[in-house]
């Protein structure tokens, strides 16, 4: 487990981190979401002692990371702009690789690189951003190492090898539980692949929840009601997120359980009515608007931040 106790990083006048608290279990994908500057790639090298806090408590599996060898050894970092040493290539890294990872496995190294259609002996220098995305993608599967964590590991990646990547992360936590870490500023990327989440903005946290608990507390509904019913009034003891009419059609999304939301659909007995699924980015919204902050405020806050 990956505990983050109260942590405050700042960077001359700028406040990075502002008393972030996470706990990261084991054996699951965590999305660290957030919006350009919220301070993701802060946190995450803290987490992988890169920085150092300026205070609070950071630890895997109950030992500190900074300055830990014995730990850094536990996780793998893929940063966003991924570093390679001047004049590499995937074999030269991978030997690298097999000198700090006891566990590397440099014959699965091999066979993902000639899956992936990459040259061994090419200059890395000479790859696309992708490419190089996909050596230390495939160079962190193969360290064996208990977490990887991701720095918009997407970004760059056609459809197919995202979905390749993803498929790749799934039979590796199948298969000896590994965790993986995704920092990313695309919902709409991880919502397919992550079992819990944490928000991040200005430095601090929204939430953090597993992302089926949240799914149950709101719930997203369309309907057509009969003549002359009316449907703001019918759900009014309900919270409702967002509201839209077009024609006879309504659309709902309310902080409600299912459950709830059809004892009044079957009060009001509309001519048709249906549950639909919520995407990550709808969650989102909703859950930072109970706490707060409106996606006015958000977008503005994003905006000042580019």
């Amino acid at each position: 487990m990956i505990t983050v106790k109260n942590i405050t990083k700042n960077f001359g006048d700028i406040k990075a981190l502002d008393d972030v608290t996470l706990e990261i279990t084991e054996g699951a994908v965590f999305g660290l979401i957030g919006t350009n500057g919220a301070g993701k790639s802060t946190l995450l090298r803290i987490l992988s002692g890169v920085l150092k806090q300026d205070k609070g408590e950071v630890s895997l599996d109950g030992e500190g990371v900074y300055e830990n060898p014995p730990v850094k050894s536990k996780f793998f970092f893929i940063p966003d702009d991924a570093y390679f040493f001047k004049n590499s290539t995937p074999n030269s890294a991978a030997a690298y690789y097999t000198d700090v990872y006891k566990d590397f496995d440099r014959k699965k190294f091999g066979e993902l690189m000639s899956s992936f259609d990459l040259d061994p002996k090419r200059k890395i220098s000479t790859f696309s951003k992708g490419m190089k995305k996909q050596v230390s993608i495939i160079s962190a599967i193969c360290s064996n190492t208990k977490y990887i964590y991701c720095d918009e590991t997407f970004d760059g990646l056609d459809p197919v090898m995202r979905q390749a990547v993803k498929r790749l992360f799934a039979d590796e936590m199948e298969s000896r539980s590994l965790t993986p870490i995704i920092a990313s500023h695309n919902l709409r990327e991880l919502e397919d692949i992550c079992e819990n989440i944490g928000f991040l903005h200005k430095g601090g946290v929204l939430l953090s929840q597993n992302l089926t608990d949240l799914k149950l507390g709101i719930c997203k509904i369309q309907l057509v009601p009969k003549p002359d019913t009316d449907v703001s009034a019918a759900f009014s003891g309900f919270k409702i997120y967002k509201q839209e009419a077009r024609g006879n059609l309504h659309t709902l999304t309310l902080k409600s359980s299912i459950e709830e939301a059809e004892e009044v659909i079957k009060a009001i007995a509309p001519v048709y009515y249906e549950v639909l699924p919520l995407t990550l980015e709808e969650i989102f919204i909703s859950e930072a608007e109970t706490i707060g902050y409106s996606v006015k405020q958000l977008m503005l806050g994003e905006q000042k931040n580019k």
